[in-house]
């Protein structure tokens, strides 16, 4: 997941790519979900596939603590989770072929393992602490 380049911004992290990709990829699909599911499956796809990638840059940003970075790297693995639960719903209620489905679910996997990868190894992508200048 890290490569020998400093990883600087939560945007050039593989992972985060891969999940806003994912994330815009359903938008498009979506876009073709029945007008009855607006405030329903719609909205919760897309809504859980975007939090995905902004629980990841918050995590990147509260790395400064382990237990912040931990819990929202926990909150993008569940909100991908519940991704792939909703793309199961669409394709059960046949709004997603199985084809797509199962390249968007694959997806959602990769992403997943990507994140429980980071999550059992936190240390290493924590920023070191910088203690104060003695006087």
């Amino acid at each position: 997941m890290a490569s020998s380049k400093l990883i600087r911004n939560h945007w050039e992290l593989e992972v985060h790519k891969k999940a806003v990709a994912a994330a815009m990829s359903l938008f498009e699909t979506s876009k073709s979900f029945p007008k009855e599911e607006t405030y329903s499956l719609t909205d919760q796809v897309r809504r859980s596939s975007r939090s995905v990638a902004s629980s990841l840059a918050e995590a990147w940003r509260g790395r400064k603590y382990e237990a912040v970075f931990a819990s929202k790297l926990n909150e993008a693995e569940r909100e991908a989770a519940e991704t792939q639960t909703w793309i199961e719903f669409a394709t059960k209620c046949g709004y997603l072929g199985r084809t797509e489905a199962r390249a968007l679910h694959k997806s959602y996997a990769e992403i997943l393992a990507m994140l429980v990868t980071m999550g059992n190894a936190p240390k290493r992508w924590l920023l070191e602490k910088i203690s104060p200048p003695e006087s």
